[in-house]
C-alpha cells in the first residue's frame, strides 16, 4: 500500500511541477516574495517573516490541491483506480503530493525572503514547522472538499456552509441576540406560551447584562487555534495554551480527511475528459 501511494505521489509531483500550473505557481511564488520581502527594504522582523509566509503557504495549499485534485480527476486515470485495493490511496497520494509541492514553493519563498532577511534564532527555525505546516495540512483538505474529485451531492455546500455560519456567528453580539429574543418573547406571550416567553425573557435579560460576548466565543471557539499562533508570533513566545494550536488544527485535518475519504469511497467515479 505505502509503496503504491509512494509511486502515485510521484507521479502527481512530478506532472504538476512541469505542467503549466506549476510553472504559474512558481511565478507567484517569486512575485510574492518581490512584493513581500523585497531585497532592497529594511530588513522585516521576525514575527512578520513567519506570519507571512505561513499565510501564503496556507493559500498556495489551497490553490495546488484544487491544481492536483483537478488533475487527478482526469478520465486518463481510470486504468489507476481499477488496480488501486483502496480509493483511499489515490486521495491519501492526491493529498500528499499537494503538500510536498507547497512545501517546496514555501521552502523557495523562506530561503529568497533571508537575502537582507531576519537573523532567524535556533528557537524561531523550530517552531517553523509546526506553525506553517498545521494551517497548511487543513487548507489542502479543505480544497479536497472544494474540488469536483472529492464532492458527492451537496458535499462541498454543507462542509463550507458550515464554516460560513460560524464566520459569521463570531460577529453577533449579545445585543443583537438580546434584541432577537426579546422579540421571540413577545411573540410566544401573544400566543398565550407563557412559560416560553418567560424563559426567553430572561434569556435576555442574562445576555443584556453580560460584558463578555458569549455568542461570539462560542462561535468563534473553532477558529480559535488560527487567533492563538497568530498571538503567539506576535509575542514572541507561547503560553501553555496556544502550544496546543497546531496540534488542533491536525486533528481538524484528520476529522476532515476521513470525510474525504468516505465521500471518495462511496461516490460514482465520473472522471472528466
Amino acid at each position: 500500500m505505502i509503496q503504491r501511494i509512494t509511486v502515485l505521489t510521484r507521479y502527481f509531483s512530478k506532472s504538476m511541477l512541469v505542467s503549466l500550473s506549476g510553472m504559474l505557481y512558481l511565478l507567484l511564488t517569486l512575485a510574492f516574495w518581490f512584493v513581500f520581502f523585497n531585497p532592497q527594504q529594511q530588513t522585516p522582523e521576525e514575527a512578520y517573516y513567519q506570519l507571512v509566509i505561513g499565510g501564503f503557504g496556507t493559500a498556495m495549499a489551497f490553490l495546488v490541491t484544487l491544481s492536483v485534485a483537478a488533475r487527478a480527476n482526469a478520465a486518463e486515470h481510470y486504468p489507476i483506480m481499477v488496480r488501486l485495493q483502496s480509493r483511499v490511496e489515490m486521495v491519501t497520494a492526491v493529498l500528499a503530493s499537494s503538500l510536498i509541492l507547497t512545501v517546496f514553493y514555501e521552502l523557495v519563498l523562506a530561503l529568497l525572503a533571508l537575502v537582507n532577511g531576519p537573523d532567524l534564532t535556533l528557537g524561531h527555525i523550530l517552531e517553523l514547522p509546526p506553525l506553517w505546516l498545521a494551517p497548511m495540512v487543513v487548507a489542502a483538505v479543505l480544497a479536497l472538499h472544494a474540488s469536483d474529485f472529492i464532492t458527492i451531492g451537496w458535499s462541498r455546500i454543507y462542509v463550507f456552509g458550515v464554516l460560513a455560519i460560524l464566520l459569521f456567528g463570531q460577529g453577533v453580539q449579545n445585543d443583537s441576540l438580546a434584541s432577537l429574543s426579546t422579540s421571540l418573547s413577545r411573540y410566544a406571550l401573544n400566543q398565550g406560551w407563557v412559560g416560553i416567553s418567560t424563559r426567553l425573557e430572561g434569556y435576555a435579560s442574562t445576555l443584556s447584562l453580560t460584558d463578555e460576548n458569549v455568542v461570539s466565543r462560542l462561535f468563534g471557539f473553532v477558529f480559535w487555534p488560527f487567533q492563538a499562533m497568530a498571538e503567539a508570533i506576535s509575542n514572541g513566545y507561547f503560553t501553555a495554551n496556544q502550544a496546543l494550536a497546531p496540534a488542533i488544527l491536525l486533528l481538524y485535518a484528520t476529522v476532515l480527511f476521513l470525510l474525504a475519504v468516505d465521500l471518495f469511497a462511496n461516490k460514482d467515479l465520473e472522471f472528466t475528459e
